[in-house]
């Protein structure tokens, strides 16, 4: 009797485990399946709402959303490294400051591309001489660096357009900034 007693314990207890088994199982995959179509759902394509809140907000023009180009017609983004650092020296109000700044710019098309490794030592003086003109004190800040990065790309997409008729480079990027 005792036998069949525990019989009946083991079966009950292995009936629980599995349904707790099944349980994880079914919420695993539901999980699953919400994380996918969550994911997989969103269109890259900004929708109508999203220009709509752009516009109201301030963040673009009308005349900016018509004129980016999309898709294929923007072309690829391309990488062109700089190939050495800016290292140079940046006057402050307690001492001067070492800094190095890693650059790449971000070109679309492999025309762009090209034309930006042709011209890499006009690019390079453009940088250096717009570089030296920061103020240490301002470097230390994000809003400093980013004004840095936007006269950056100002300067260089000035020589550029006086070279090729085409601003040809997108972006500046600092891939790596120390200051000292």
């Amino acid at each position: 009797m005792a036998d069949e007693k525990e019989l009946e314990l083991d079966n009950g207890g292995g009936n629980k485990k599995k349904l707790i088994i099944i349980i994880a199982v079914v919420v695993l995959l539901l999980a699953g399946g919400g994380g996918y179509f969550f994911f997989m759902s969103g269109s890259d394509e900004p929708s109508a709402a999203d220009i709509d809140a752009a516009l109201d907000s301030g963040e673009a023009s009308t005349a900016d959303v018509a004129a980016e180009p999309t898709g294929a017609s923007a072309g690829n983004a391309l990488y062109v490294p700089m190939p050495r650092p800016f290292r140079f020296n940046v006057p402050g109000t307690a001492r001067d400051r070492f800094v190095e700044i890693r650059v790449q710019l971000l070109v679309r098309g492999s025309d762009n591309e090209e034309e930006s490794k042709k011209h890499v030592p006009l690019i390079e003086n453009t940088l250096l001489s717009v570089f030296s003109q920061a103020n240490a004190d301002d470097l230390a800040t994000s809003a400093g660096k980013t004004s840095l990065k936007q006269k950056a790309l100002a300067a260089v997409q000035k020589e550029m357009t006086e070279i090729n008729g085409k601003k040809t480079v997108e972006q500046v990027l600092f891939t790596g900034f120390v200051m000292q």
